[in-house]
C-alpha cells in the first residue's frame, strides 16, 4: 500500500498531496531558512512526480541563490517548498502536513550558522555545514 499524506498552507489556499514514503525531517540552520521561517526550516522531500497540488498558481518562487528556489503561499506568507535547480524531488516543509506525519527529526545541517537564541533540540546528529550526499546551496 502506498503512503498518502496530504498538507495546506495556513490559508488552504494551496494544498498538496504527496504518494510514496518520505525523507525522514532534515532541519537547516542556515541563515536563509531562519530568515525566512523565523526558526530553522524542517524539511523532507518526495519526488516531484509524486507531489499533487492543488492552488499552484497561489505559490510564489523566490530565488534566494543562482543554485535553488523557494516556494511560498501568495495569501499567508507560509513557506511551503525548496526546490534545488536539475533535481527530481521538492523538499516540503514538514509543519504543513497534515498529522500524523510519522516524520522524525533525522539531522541538522548549517549547525555553525544557527541562531544565538536556541540550543539544537535533539540528539539527532549536527553537520556544521550540509552532510555527506546531501544536495543545498553551496554543498552540491
Amino acid at each position: 500500500m502506498t503512503e498518502i499524506h496530504t498538507g495546506s498552507c495556513l490559508c488552504g489556499t494551496v494544498r498538496f498531496r504527496t504518494k510514496g514514503k518520505l525523507r525522514n525531517v532534515i532541519a537547516c540552520h542556515c541563515s536563509q531558512c531562519r530568515k525566512q521561517t523565523g526558526l530553522y526550516y524542517a524539511a523532507t522531500n518526495v519526488q516531484i512526480v509524486d507531489l499533487e497540488l492543488e492552488g499552484e498558481d497561489n505559490i510564489t518562487w523566490f530565488r534566494a541563490s543562482d543554485f535553488a528556489r523557494r516556494g511560498f503561499c501568495r495569501t499567508c506568507g507560509s513557506a511551503l517548498f525548496w526546490q534545488a535547480d536539475k533535481e527530481d524531488y521538492i523538499s516540503v516543509l514538514a509543519g504543513s502536513f497534515d498529522q500524523p506525519t510519522g516524520l522524525r527529526v533525522d539531522k541538522h545541517i548549517f549547525c555553525a550558522d544557527k541562531a544565538d537564541f536556541y540550543n539544537l533540540p535533539d540528539d539527532a546528529p549536527h553537520y556544521a555545514q550540509g552532510s555527506p550526499g546531501l544536495v543545498v546551496a553551496g554543498n552540491p
